[in-house]
């Protein structure tokens, strides 16, 4: 008979680095998971992906047992890898900040392909190439110029609306004096009436 399923968790690991501290214990200690065990063999089965950040599936069954699945590196993290950077755009596609190869492109689609809902790497290389657009990460040679001519079209935006906004506080400036003058015209009419 199989074993009944408590509950999935997913977390993401830096791979061979896994110990009890948070996040690992403050998620799989409630769970009743033996943290040291969990972390022991995590980083042997995944010591050969150091400098990955590893996504991990634990499944808790009902008699306090688990078993885990190592996934693939996401996509993000391969991206960064690949073009040497940090971070993402936070512009996303409107702002590049790096590119990667075609040659690229393929090797990170290749390492995801199990995990992608994709049947051929063609497939998985558009579903990495999307998601590196959305990072601000272009592909020399298939994206670069449509991205450079969305780089155009975000500056041309943005300086339409630094022109809006200094236009709306010019407006908020004079509406201000015409509120001031009033107050001074109807303090001028109150004293009047006051006189009479």
């Amino acid at each position: 008979m199989a074993k009944e399923i408590l509950k999935k968790i997913k977390l993401q690991i830096p791979a061979g680095k896994a110990t009890p501290a948070p996040p690992v214990g403050t998620v799989l200690g409630p769970a009743g998971i033996n943290l040291a065990e969990f972390c022991q063999k995590f980083n042997d089965a995944s010591k050969d992906r150091m400098g990955d950040v590893v996504p991990v599936e634990i499944t808790l069954y009902q008699d306090k047992s688990y078993d885990f699945v190592l996934k693939t590196t996401p996509a993000p993290e391969l991206i960064k890898k690949y073009a040497k950077i940090q971070k993402g755009s936070a512009k996303g596609a409107n702002n590049v900040v790096a590119t990667i190869t075609k040659d690229d492109l393929r090797a990170i689609a290749e390492i995801k392909l199990p995990d992608l809902n994709a049947n051929d790497i063609e497939a998985a290389m558009r579903i990495v190439e999307g998601t590196a657009r959305n990072m601000g990460v272009a592909v020399k040679g298939l994206n670069d110029k449509e991205l450079a001519e969305q780089g155009k079209e975000a500056a041309i935006e943005e300086a339409q609306q630094a022109k809006r906004e200094a236009e709306l506080e010019a407006m908020e400036a004079s509406a201000q004096e015409a509120t001031q003058e009033a107050e001074v015209i109807n303090e001028k009419a109150e004293e009047a009436t006051e006189e009479n």
